[in-house]
């Protein structure tokens, strides 16, 4: 049986490499190259692929099966023949981000442990988020505080990272933090002697290498907690990115970085106090719209009115008002260049169903909305050039 000699385990940077092609195979549905030997990481332990070129060829995935063998899927069908030389070249700017987030990721987890008793049950690390999974709902706020100041300060001691497969007599007296998931060919990860872990991944060769983490979220998950972090270079990405938008802030507010959050404060009570000002002037609005229709009106009074532009709260207000007097009825539309919101009223002794009318309606012009006999609103996609027409098209 082909077994590929992985040669990230002694080289974690992803270096060039030569190997020859020993099988062509299927890696689920999709053919792949199996080599004698192979500097792509695969797919495993919670860390992503590597990818990279192989023969020139993009390299869009990489697996391991439960042989050994390491399964290169390239972006083209017509594979390398076998027993032919190829050059594989990993890319090493992804590696170096998955060796800080995996280095990271141990540390943290340590860390927990540490700080808080927190185990971790599995971890994983995306291509947009890296999560760490706990057990129980007990972490606080100021035990992730400790544990990423803790990190942070291995981080900056610049401890060896070792990687190493270590015999079974002396791997009986290393203070493993978890138990291995093999029996064979343990690889160890130790970070100087903060953190001793049973791992297969990618790692620096030193803690300052990871560059800082940093705890982004904490979240119940599954009975337990989830804790997403960050570090390395996409944590360095991450942080000059929101510098960036904290920048664009200031400047839009005319104010220091540092003081964006009482800008946005101001700018929210500010805020709250023009919507209120504005719902005060409608309502006096409404009112006396209201007060010129209902003065000009007889007795059990129809309205069928058209307000371009208006929201669903001034139709409200105003079908609210007229609802008010007995044998009232008003079909009020508020087109615009979404379509056209509707409320259906009616005031007491009146015996126009609204809801029945607002199925009508939405039959002949594809809207969405219902309700009762006494009310109904909702929405069109249309906006009809004659609202009175529409409405007399279908009310009895």
């Amino acid at each position: 049986m082909i077994h590929t000699n992985r040669l990230y385990f002694d080289d974690p940077t992803g270096s060039p490499f030569e190997a020859v092609v020993v099988a062509h195979a299927l890696s689920g549905d999709r053919p792949s190259l199996i080599l004698d030997r192979s500097g792509f990481y695969p797919e495993s332990g919670g860390q992503m692929a590597d990818r990279g070129l192989l023969g020139g060829f993009e390299v869009v995935d990489v697996q391991v099966d439960d042989a050994g063998r390491v399964h290169h899927v390239l972006s083209v069908s017509d594979l390398p023949a076998v027993g032919a030389t190829v050059r594989g070249e990993p890319d090493r700017r992804r590696r170096r981000v998955h060796q800080a987030l995996h280095t990271g990721q141990h540390m943290l987890s340590r860390a927990l442990v540490d700080v808080a008793g927190a185990e971790t049950i599995s971890s994983r690390l995306g291509e947009t988020a890296c999560t760490i999974d706990t057990p129980g709902e007990t972490l606080r706020e100021a035990d992730l505080a400790r544990a990423e100041a803790l990190v942070n300060d291995m981080v900056d001691a610049d401890v060896p990272v070792r990687a190493f497969f270590p015999d079974a007599e002396t791997l009986a007296t290393l203070p493993l933090r978890r138990a291995p998931k093999v029996t064979d060919d343990v690889r160890v990860v130790m970070v100087g002697d903060f953190d001793c872990s049973p791992c297969g991944g990618t790692h620096c060769t030193g803690s300052a290498q990871v560059g800082f983490v940093r705890i982004t979220g904490l979240e119940r998950y599954k009975g337990g907690l989830r804790i997403t972090f960050n570090a390395g270079p996409r944590a360095r990405q991450s942080l000059f990115g929101q510098q960036d938008v904290l920048q664009a802030l200031a400047r839009g507010f005319t104010c220091g970085p540092a003081d964006v959050p009482t800008a946005v404060e101001r700018l929210r009570r500010d805020l709250t106090d023009t919507k209120a000002a504005a719902g005060r002037l409608q309502e006096r609005l409404v009112e006396q719209i209201a007060a010129r229709l209902l003065a000009g009106a007889g007795p059990a009074p129809r309205f069928v009115l058209s307000f371009p532009g208006e929201d669903a709260t001034f139709l409200r207000l105003l079908g609210r008002r007229l609802a008010e007097v007995p044998g009232t009825s008003a079909i009020l539309g508020a087109p615009g260049p979404e379509g056209t919101r509707y409320l259906v009223v009616r005031g007491p002794g009146a015996d126009f169903d609204c809801g029945a009318f607002v199925r009508r309606l939405n039959a002949q012009t594809g809207g969405r909305g219902g309700g009762r006999a006494e009310s109904a609103e909702g929405s069109m996609p249309v906006a009809p050039e004659d609202w009175a027409a529409l409405v007399d098209g279908l009310a009895p």
